[in-house]
């Protein structure tokens, strides 16, 4: 008697490679009936209305709301600042003169800020009263233009 030349994996092998193409005939199939392709261009449109969403009817022209280019500002509008302004009044609750740094108590925000020798108008000394200037740097607060309070 003869033996059959497919072996149980080659027939298992044979069924899964056709249930495979069986499977991306069914996928081809589902993005055909699902494609875009052929529709009309109105369908493809999509609008913004007054609030930003997104919808499908276009905006109405009666709400239209005319905008002149002189009222539109790109950027930070200036700030005029007045430097009498922005001096600070503190004490010095620690000074270092032989490295030359120290730290200034603010009296209005109770902030210790950073006080270094470059940033001096004037020698300074531990509790003495001065005013400042805080500048900001990417160590944080430091003070500038420090002077002894008259």
């Amino acid at each position: 008697m003869a033996r059959s030349s497919e072996t149980f994996s080659k027939k298992e092998n044979i069924a899964k490679k056709l249930k495979r193409k069986k499977e991306k005939a069914e996928r081809k199939a589902e993005r055909k009936t699902h494609s875009d392709k052929g529709k009309d261009m109105e369908a493809m449109f999509v609008y913004v209305d007054a609030d930003g969403n997104l919808s499908s009817t276009p905006p109405d022209p009666k709400q239209k709301r005319v905008i002149k280019n002189e009222e539109i500002s790109i950027g930070v509008s200036r700030q005029s600042t007045n430097p009498q302004d922005n001096i600070r009044t503190g004490k010095v609750t620690f000074y270092n003169e032989t490295k030359g740094y120290g730290f200034i108590k603010d009296s209005q925000s109770q902030q210790s800020v950073f006080v270094h020798a470059n940033g001096l108008s004037q020698p300074i000394k531990e509790n003495d009263k001065v005013t400042f200037l805080i500048e900001k740097n990417e160590k944080g607060p430091s003070a500038i233009r420090v002077k002894l309070a008259s």
